[in-house]
């Protein structure tokens, strides 16, 4: 590439390592190790997460154990970074104890992974101990280092959770958060902070993920590695947070002399290994741990997602995936990310979709009201989320639970700031909504220098971005956005020329990154083209309503068909009851032909009126046709589009208006 440097050098593992060396000593803050046999990757994040309030921390992403993987763990620190948390894993230890130089140490548990790297016990055990040479600080403090059992290492486990309520009661989650709270207190957290954290925890991807599952079972995903200690760690687990049910694992593949060895110290259990369809479908009432391949744990989690009936709405996590590559291929790569997650992320479940879209890295989360938030929050969403219609009654809400009002009129901001007043709270980051031509929300040109004399004079408040929404980013020619971009750009830079921090600018959403890339700004905000569920060739439809044939039924010519009669047969008929109706958001308005599904392929119009909790349609076109077999809504055939122009409607409304008991079923 024409004007490129580079550095040639000997091996580049080792330059990274270098540079990341050099990075690290750029800073005088406390520095976290955390290494042990298992639980590094729950500690490590449970940590962060009690920390977050308190501190500005940089922590290792997923595993990045591996000198490559703290190398750029370490390149992550920034100045604004308070505190750094550091996962190790075993092997070149006093090198990369060189990198990190921690100032706290924490060793989550000592057994036998990877001891056969190693001459003895003593040995594995003093590679481990080489992190926390000189540290300050190493957790557990007063304890035999080393003492193995089937859990781990023995902590004073009870001491340091006196006087704090934790939900979880096994030993291992009790040893863990044990850890976390000694450090965090160590760090000049409060026991109150400490506590409000604690019922916020994040459950950790494939590490003893708890599912409720369909017919009483209660399921417990823990994927990520397969040996005797954490099977150990795992059965464990499950045993104590089984509440008398029966007890089940599942295995991908033929358990060994050692593994059943430590099976059997949990008897009484069953065991099945690579079951089939049958044996899955007949577990009821059970705890279920699964230990398998990741590609088999996702055929039996399928199996046994808790459904509520035959009609369920599918969304491909993968497509939405792709979705957003796409969108960040139009935006510069400087131009953040606010993924809007309002109204149930468009029907998807933001309790889902929300830790997905943390996990994939966008920088922002928006939701419309603060009840939406506090749900992100207890599935452990960490990201920076933005209240776009924050209630007074909200305000407190806002603060413990460290969520962004959007601020639009004096009289807000002034409550607002009385209660960051009345919490001791400063520098707390508010958003600013502009009106530039919605005529909804927002301040108008006249209200700036009011509202700058009272930012300047209030240090309650730090102003983290300004916003404003356009009224027809769908219209690619349209003058009247280019007037409102002109009004925004003209007030925003009248407080940005007066604030000392300046605040991030944004007002495109997904349609506005399309037709008007010009105006991105700062930051761009994606909602339903995170779904590819806009006129665009380049994104895939992630959503798909589907259901299945109750009955088939013939009518005769003549006889009429559902509530009111509306339907007459002309002629000998064959119609399929399917389960679905104006409850579930397939509308009444799509009655008699008006709208429709497809059956293998082929469309069926509706025929008498859309009921409550299910439709009729004409089959008459298709031969074979039988019960259970799948119906397609919305899908390859029938796009979010199409059935939004079948209702008259838009696709917003489309998929906001499912409902709440159609089971929603995540593929990847």
């Amino acid at each position: 590439m024409d004007g490129a440097k580079g550095i040639v050098v000997s091996n580049g593992l080792d330059a990274l390592c270098e540079l990341a060396k050099f990075h690290r000593h750029r800073f005088e803050i406390p520095v976290i190790g955390i290494t042990g046999s298992y639980g590094k990757t729950i500690v490590k994040e449970w940590l962060s997460h009690l920390l977050e309030k308190n501190h500005r921390v940089t922590r290792s992403p997923k595993s990045y154990n591996s000198r490559l993987g703290i190398a750029l763990s370490l390149l992550e620190i920034t100045d604004k970074t308070t505190v750094a948390i550091i996962e190790v894993g075993v092997g070149e230890m006093r090198e990369k104890k060189k990198m990190i130089r921690p100032t706290l140490g924490v060793l989550t548990s000592f057994g036998k992974v990877h001891r056969e790297w190693f001459l003895s016990r003593d040995e594995h055990l003093q590679e481990k101990l080489i992190l926390f040479e000189g540290v300050t600080f190493f957790y557990p403090k007063t304890i035999e280092i080393g003492n193995e059992y089937e859990n781990g290492i023995l902590i004073d486990t009870e001491n340091e959770l006196f006087g704090f309520d934790f939900h979880l009661k096994d030993a291992i989650s009790r040893q863990n958060v044990a850890l976390c709270i000694a450090v965090a207190k160590r760090l000049g957290v409060s026991q109150q902070e400490i506590q409000q954290q604690l019922h916020l925890l994040p459950s950790i991807a494939n590490r003893l993920e708890n599912f409720k599952g369909q017919r009483g079972n209660d399921i417990i995903n823990d994927t990520y590695r397969l040996d005797v200690e954490t099977l150990s760690y795992s059965l464990s687990y499950q045993l104590q947070n089984s509440k008398g049910k029966k007890r089940v694992l599942l295995l991908s593949n033929q358990p060994d002399k050692e593994l059943l060895s430590e099976i059997e110290k949990f008897e009484p259990i069953s065991v099945f290994v690579h079951p089939d369809k049958e044996k899955i479908n007949n577990l009821k009432n059970s705890s279920i741990l699964i230990k398998g391949e990741h590609q088999d744990a996702k055929e039996w989690l399928r199996l046994l997602h808790k459904t509520k009936h035959q009609t369920y709405l599918e969304f491909n996590l993968k497509d939405i995936r792709h979705n957003i590559h796409w969108f960040r291929q139009q935006i510069k790569r400087e131009t953040q990310l606010l993924c809007m997650v309002k109204a149930s992320s468009y029907g998807a479940d933001a309790q889902v979709i929300g830790p997905f879209l943390q996990e994939i890295g966008v920088n922002y989360l928006g939701v419309a009201y603060v009840e939406e938030g506090i749900e992100l929050r207890k599935n452990g969403v960490q990201l920076p989320i933005l209240i776009m219609n924050t209630e007074e009654s909200g305000f407190e809400d806002c603060v413990n639970y460290n969520l962004e009002p959007a601020i639009y009129d004096l009289e807000q901001l002034n409550a607002f700031i009385r209660v960051l007043i009345d919490e001791h709270k400063i520098n707390f980051p508010i958003h600013l909504k502009l009106e530039t031509g919605m005529k909804r929300l927002g301040f108008e040109e006249e209200d700036i220098f009011a509202l700058l004399s009272v930012l300047k004079a209030q240090p309650e408040v730090q102003v983290k971005t300004i916003y404003s929404h356009l009224a027809e980013s769908d219209n690619e020619s349209s003058e009247f956005t280019h007037l409102q971009f002109q009004k925004f750009e003209k007030m925003s830079n009248l407080l940005m020329q007066n604030l000392e921090e300046k605040p991030i600018r944004h007002i495109l959403n997904s349609e506005g990154v399309i037709n008007y890339p010009e105006y991105q700004m700062d930051m761009v905000r994606l909602g339903i083209g995170m779904y590819g569920i806009i006129e665009n060739s380049f994104l895939r439809q992630a959503i798909g309503w589907y259901s299945q044939i109750s009955q088939v039924k013939k009518v005769k010519k003549g006889e009429s068909i559902g509530y009111g009669r509306s339907f007459i047969a002309e002629k000998e008929m064959q119609i399929a009851i399917i389960p679905v109706g104006y409850a579930d958001g397939f509308r009444r308005c799509l009655s008699n032909g008006a709208g429709g599904v497809f059956i293998d392929n082929v469309f069926c119009p509706t025929v008498g009126n859309v009921c409550m909790d299910m439709i009729m349609v004409d089959i008459s076109g298709l031969s074979d046709v039988k019960k259970g077999q799948k119906v397609e809504i919305i899908g390859q055939n029938q796009s979010v589009l199409a059935l939004a122009k079948q209702m008259n409607t838009i696709t917003y409304e489309v998929v906001t208006g499912f409902s709440s008991r159609l089971p929603r079923l995540y593929t990847d």
